[in-house]
């Protein structure tokens, strides 16, 4: 099974404590795709939201393709979420009972299909994201002594 990762939203993992994921297919337009093959997508403020009883992806921004025309698409319009029946129940009961958000972590292709990893996550506090800081130093410190030590 061949994955390529496209874009990964790194500050989803440091802003929030991640509880479970899911993994979803998107509903693009072929330039969308062109797009994304070329790493022309931006994840940061990206979020899932909900309309009826289904996901769509909002914020995620994805540029124009320049080789397109006149069927070129909306870099921030709203992008169904293909998930099961049940995984979209399980989703939308969590954003409503638990106060909880839905963010993408990743984007990649896998078997040529665009798929996006989707995480029900909590808020971090700020002094949690200040323990994550300290962690991250610490253990860029010891990367660096054994690189310093072979």
């Amino acid at each position: 099974m061949s994955i390529k990762l496209i874009q990964e939203n790194k500050s989803a993992r440091f802003d929030y404590h991640i509880l479970e994921t899911f993994e979803a297919g998107l509903v693009l337009m072929g330039s969308e795709v062109k797009a994304i093959r070329a790493n022309t997508i931006q994840l940061k403020d990206a979020y899932i939201s909900f309309k009826g009883k289904e996901a769509f992806l909002q914020n995620a921004h994805i540029s124009e393709y320049k080789a397109s025309s006149y069927n070129n698409h909306h870099p921030e319009r709203l992008r169904k979420l293909l998930l099961h029946d049940h995984e979209l129940t399980q989703i939308y009961d969590a954003l409503r009972e638990r106060g909880l958000t839905c963010v993408p972590l990743k984007i990649y292709f896998k078997k040529g299909i665009v798929k996006v990893e989707l995480a029900l996550v909590k808020g971090k506090k700020s002094h949690d994201k200040r323990e994550a800081i300290k962690k991250r130093d610490v253990d860029n410190q010891l990367r660096r002594v054994k690189q310093v030590s072979r």
